[in-house]
């Protein structure tokens, strides 16, 4: 850590950070009750979460470089102050375009928790510090996966989807106000200046290891947030879930998240970076290419039901205890050339993994046809091409 900044605590890291995953999570027990209120289709309502990823990577190229000229704590509170307004605005949201517009507005804004909190962690931490504060960092973010569905569940049964805005409303205005008090300025006026976007842009989409360290964050997180978003009708509709219980459901994907974290941490203590990262591409691999198998030879009646649930969960478990170990590793190592332009180069490179993100959610969102076949065989093609991507691009 540099000795002379302050130390933000790692809590309101953690929660910046998870703060857009709470605000996805909460929302996906919801959709199918949205497309109905909305009288929309059910590819429309899972567009609203490409709507919002793809805010959320422009967000993080704005919201880096701005924290490289204004400073971490200014570019935050504009954020997340942006963020409270999305949320207001997908309350009153009366038909699917408002809603896709306040979801933009509210991913945009609270992209600077992502982008900013990782800039921030860059400031203080190195090397094998980072590394551990990441894996510290997936094992917190194992949280709103298990308190958001359960919560947006019960909301959506007891007082109806808009409700859960009214929710995240308040807690994004609690976290403006913990932000304002307790986070501390971590980039001093001395090292403030504005970057050439357009130079490390170029800089980062030549050098072919960062491109593969995007794509494997990218496929990473695109796993979880499209099973975020086609899980809730695979779970509810397919296989007889109620909104209460798929958000019940992910107490155990959390567990998996944490422990991925606390075994992240553990591997990271004793290994390399890239042995830690090649063994989570490889857990992804093994546990959607086993749900595929399961799926393609176990046809979908009512006393099968039971064992497709069982296999669907256990494989998103262990494919988020691997995400936690290429999440860890991928970054703490993909900018280590770029230190001398934290904010942008961090805002640049979530840009381009959150693109990623938002493609394989577009993805999801057009193969879905009402069966239980898109999902296990799209995440199994996305964990071989992690695989290959590291084997190859990575190799030293």
């Amino acid at each position: 850590m540099h000795a002379t900044l302050v130390q933000p605590p790692l809590w309101l890291i953690f929660t910046l950070v998870g703060l857009p995953q709470f605000s996805e999570t909460v929302y996906s027990p919801a959709l199918p009750d949205i497309a109905h209120a909305l009288a929309t289709s059910v590819a429309m309502v899972e567009y609203t979460l490409t709507i919002y990823l793809f805010a959320f990577s422009f967000g993080m190229l704005f919201w880096g470089k701005i924290s490289d000229y204004w400073g971490r704590k200014p570019s935050m509170l504009m954020g997340l102050s942006m963020y409270v307004v999305g949320c207001v605005g997908c309350y009153y949201s009366s038909s699917i375009t408002l809603l896709m517009i306040s979801r933009f507005i509210q991913a945009f804004g609270g992209s600077a928790g992502s982008v900013v909190g990782q800039a921030i962690c860059r400031d203080v931490f190195q090397g094998k510090a980072l590394s551990r504060v990441y894996a510290a960092m997936s094992s917190a973010l194992g949280v709103p996966p298990a308190v958001g569905p359960i919560v947006g569940g019960f909301i959506a049964e007891q007082w109806g989807w808009a409700a859960i805005f009214v929710l995240l409303t308040f807690v994004g205005s609690l976290v403006v106000g913990c932000t304002a008090r307790l986070l501390p300025e971590t980039l001093p006026n001395t090292e403030r200046r504005s970057f050439a976007l357009g130079d490390i842009v170029w800089r980062l989409v030549s050098d072919k290891k960062v491109m593969a360290y995007a794509w494997l964050i990218g496929c990473a997180n695109g796993v979880m947030f499209s099973y975020f978003s086609e899980g809730a009708f695979y779970l509810i509709e397919l296989l007889g879930l109620s909104p209460t219980a798929y958000g019940m459901s992910f107490i155990f994907i959390s567990c998996a998240m944490m422990s991925g974290g606390w075994l992240a941490s553990w591997l990271h203590h004793r290994y390399e970076v890239h042995d830690v990262l090649r063994w989570g591409t490889l857990m992804m691999l093994t546990s959607t290419g086993l749900f595929s198998l399961v799926v393609l030879c176990c046809p979908l009646t009512f006393s099968t039901k039971f064992l497709l649930l069982c296999v669907a969960l256990g494989s998103h478990m262990v494919s988020m205890a691997g995400r936690c170990l290429v999440n860890s590793s991928a970054l703490s190592v993909a900018l280590d050339h770029y230190r001398w332009c934290g904010g942008t180069a961090s805002s640049v490179f979530g840009f381009m993994y959150y693109l990623v993100v938002s493609l394989i959610t577009l993805g999801i969102g057009l193969l879905h046809n009402g069966t239980a076949y898109p999902m296990p065989l799209y995440f199994c093609v996305l964990a071989i091409s992690m695989v290959v991507v590291n084997r190859t691009w990575l190799k030293d």
